[in-house]
């Protein structure tokens, strides 16, 4: 069994325990993830099978889009509603404040990690230095957000929703902490659900309790192919004498390449396929098509 399942998790569920069903139900030992989703968070989850967890280091998109909620007037130590509460202000942000702001936070933006993050500072995970009651200092990092809109302000009870676009690494946590900041008050994420991943959304999803009902059969029926994942990527089609060539480890010289898209460069990485057949990726290097990483199953 190869391929793409999307997963819907729910609250209160790992990513883990999203990989786990999957693996009881399907049958399939071999599985992976693209982005880990916090318990407290939902949404789409692209779960990889069998042949497609070779993609998984070479992702090509690993932009997100996620709705969240938030409340201004609250700061907790872990930025969202389930932390411990440091604080608490009457605030009165505007409509008009609120979305005058926003636009300071698109584009290529300076972020400083939380606390609360799986991210590693001298070898070990920052959540566990936090439990520890242990904060370290944090080098802001560059991410970049796509778009950033209101999907809704609420001025009585001081909460908002909002629809982010975003590069791999940013953090919806520290976004709000820092529009609250902005708005010269505090705010903290009350709810969070990643709406695509990886090229993914949650149109293609399924849910956890709909996945616990198909026989492997059925999930086979389900499977996005992994040619999916590279979907950026532009195709190059070889001749059956070529593709034997490639699956066996041999590059293929680019003047034999009838339709290979004009304009490439060195090192850029394609597609590469057999009448309807993915094989897998081949990369220019040296006016030859080497093998990247193949795909064939």
């Amino acid at each position: 069994m190869n391929g793409v399942l999307i997963i819907n998790k729910p609250m209160d569920f790992t990513s883990f325990d999203a990989v786990a069903v999957t693996r009881k139900v399907s049958g399939q030992r071999k599985l992976g993830h693209c982005g880990t989703l916090d318990p407290n968070a939902t949404g789409v989850l692209p779960v990889l099978l069998g042949g497609a967890t070779k993609a998984q280091d070479i992702l090509p998109n690993h932009d997100k889009e996620y709705v969240a909620e938030l409340k201004f007037g609250t700061k907790t130590d872990t930025l969202d509603i389930w932390g411990k509460v440091l604080s608490e202000e009457k605030s009165s942000v505007t409509k008009e404040q609120f979305e005058a702001v926003l636009p300071n936070f698109r584009g290529e933006i300076m972020q400083v990690p939380p606390m609360y993050s799986a991210l590693k500072q001298q070898g070990q995970r920052l959540y566990d230095l936090a439990r520890q009651g242990i904060e370290v200092k944090r080098e802001a990092r560059p991410v970049t957000v796509y778009s950033l809109t209101s999907e809704g302000f609420y001025q009585e009870n001081q909460t908002a929703k909002i629809r982010v676009k975003c590069s791999k690494g940013t953090y919806i946590r520290s976004l709000i902490d820092d529009i609250g900041n902005a708005l010269g008050t505090v705010a903290v994420m009350t709810a969070l659900c990643r709406t695509s991943a990886c090229g993914f959304n949650l149109e293609q999803s399924i849910t956890i309790d709909g996945l616990k009902t198909l026989t492997p059969d059925e999930i086979k029926e389900r499977l996005l192919p992994i040619e999916t994942l590279f979907e950026s990527y532009l195709q190059v089609n070889v001749s059956e004498a070529q593709s034997v060539r490639f699956k066996n480890g041999g590059a293929l010289s680019l003047e034999r390449l009838r339709n290979l898209p004009k304009n490439y460069s060195e090192n850029e990485i394609f597609r590469v396929k057999y009448e309807d057949k993915f094989l897998g990726l081949g990369v220019i290097k040296e006016k030859e098509l080497k093998i990247f990483k193949l795909f064939q199953t």
